[in-house]
């Protein structure tokens, strides 16, 4: 739940009142109500209005921006890589881990076949 007089950005308006998409404002109230569907009152400043909004109408403004400086960065990775020839950084960035990770890991579960042996025989005396 968010807090009282935080920044907040208006991402979607779900329920068709007109809100200011991409307009900022803040959260001035909880609806404490059970039997309807919002969940906070902004205040809109540049409208000098103020809304009752669902949750996922909203969002905090630091975690727009957080997300967006992720992409900027994904982003210039993928041009770098682009740029240099860089295959390993590329495949990186575009599978979300790197290639080298997921052939250690594969190499973990592999037993010997003493180990493989040992743990059938285990099994079969129990």
């Amino acid at each position: 739940m968010l807090r009282l007089g935080e920044k907040i950005i208006v991402i979607a308006d779900s329920l068709e009142q007109n809100l200011p998409i991409g307009g900022y404002g803040y959260i001035i109230a909880y609806d404490r109500n059970n039997d309807n569907i919002f969940d906070y009152v902004i205040r809109v400043p540049k409208d000098n209005k103020h809304y009752y909004v669902p949750a996922s109408d909203i969002e905090l403004e630091e975690v727009l921006l957080h997300q967006q400086a992720d992409q900027v960065e994904r982003e210039a990775l993928i041009d770098f890589a682009l740029a240099t020839k860089n295959e390993e950084l590329f495949r990186k960035i575009m599978n979300g881990e790197p290639s080298g990770q997921q052939e250690v890991e594969r190499d973990k579960d592999v037993q010997s076949t003493e180990d493989f042996i040992k743990q059938i025989g285990l099994k079969a005396w129990i």
